[in-house]
């Protein structure tokens, strides 16, 4: 038996839900989409809701019309190894979309992501400041120059 996932995020979109979700599915390793159902009327209508696996992660997109738009209040975390790992999503996401301060990044459907190193907690840790801000003077987050300030602080 399949074990039902308590909490899934849902995603409104004006009539983007199917390109926005074929954009995460081919970034994202561990992706599926798993259902699509057309939406024959109301503010959606000729829209779809789609239900999709985002790196296992159960979902919906759904094209409700204009009526509501995504804002920095919500945003999804991507925790990433390496830079290479960091580059890949954030030049996926952020293409057409609208690049942020601190890894933080608006996709071209208008949703929030922070794509972020899993040494950021750790390096925050050994140097507050340094580390602070060398972040603050970046976009994308580049890892070498955070560990950089991390050191040059242990010394």
């Amino acid at each position: 038996m399949t074990e039902l996932q308590k909490i899934t995020p849902h995603l409104w979109y004006d009539h983007d839900a199917q390109a926005a979700v074929d954009l995460y599915v081919s970034l994202f390793p561990n992706s599926r989409v798993i259902s699509t159902e057309l939406i024959p009327s109301g503010p959606g209508e000729d829209g779809a809701i789609v239900n999709f696996g985002l790196d296992g992660q159960r979902m919906t997109a759904f094209d409700g019309g204009p009526t509501f738009r995504f804002t920095e209040a919500v945003s999804f975390v991507v925790s990433c190894q390496t830079q290479d790992e960091i580059d890949h999503y954030w030049n996926g996401l952020s293409e057409g979309g609208e690049q942020q301060q601190c890894g933080w990044l608006k996709d071209p459907y208008g949703l929030s992501w922070q794509i972020v190193p899993t040494q950021l907690s750790e390096l925050m840790e050994a140097a507050p400041v340094p580390v602070m801000d060398a972040l603050l003077r970046m976009e994308k987050i580049e890892i070498e120059p955070l560990r950089r300030a991390a050191s040059d602080a242990a010394r």
